[in-house]
């Protein structure tokens, strides 16, 4: 997929809102052992890429390091009729940063007050002499949409063969 059919995915209506919204995702990689791993992750979209921090000593990092080639996936709704997700490839790019990778904490504003922010930044900038900075570029990204019939091309032809319509599941 080049870039210009990412952007054209990324100019559907909602798939910039719900990278932008996201604070959380799951990363599928390859472990050191060679078998397949997908984890739960805070996750920021730069405008460009995800960026997904973690300690340095997580196993993660020494996998990728290895093996760069990832899935990213964000979803959302929990209703046939509202379920939105976003499916990326990229390689990652892990860079070792002093500190706390920047964000980590835009990450977590998302989900928390002002209050509940600080005291969670002060406490990661306690915790964390450095940070592995995980940034995956898409080099394949599609966008679902699954309440505006926006769904993977296998389930609209099967969806077309049956002739069922995006109303018919909200119903």
């Amino acid at each position: 997929m080049d870039q210009d059919e990412i952007a054209r995915e990324l100019a559907v209506p909602g798939a910039r809102e719900l990278l932008e919204a996201a604070s959380s995702a799951h990363l599928a990689y390859v472990g050191r052992d060679g078998t397949p791993r997908v984890v739960p992750v805070g996750a920021y979209w730069t405008g460009e890429e995800v960026v997904v921090s973690t300690a340095t000593t997580a196993p993660k990092v020494a996998a990728l390091l290895d093996r760069p080639d990832v899935a990213v996936s964000i979803d959302q709704g929990d209703t046939p009729g509202g379920a939105r997700a976003i499916s990326i490839r990229g390689r990652a790019e892990v860079t070792i940063v002093d500190g706390v990778v920047p964000e980590y904490l835009a990450a977590a504003r998302k989900s928390m007050g002002a209050e509940a922010a600080a005291a969670f930044e002060a406490n990661v900038r306690r915790m964390y002499r450095q940070m592995a900075r995980i940034a995956v570029r898409p080099t394949w990204l599609r966008f679902y949409d699954y309440g505006t019939g926006r769904m993977p091309r296998f389930l609209q032809a099967l969806a077309a063969q049956t002739q069922l319509t995006p109303d018919d599941w909200t119903d």
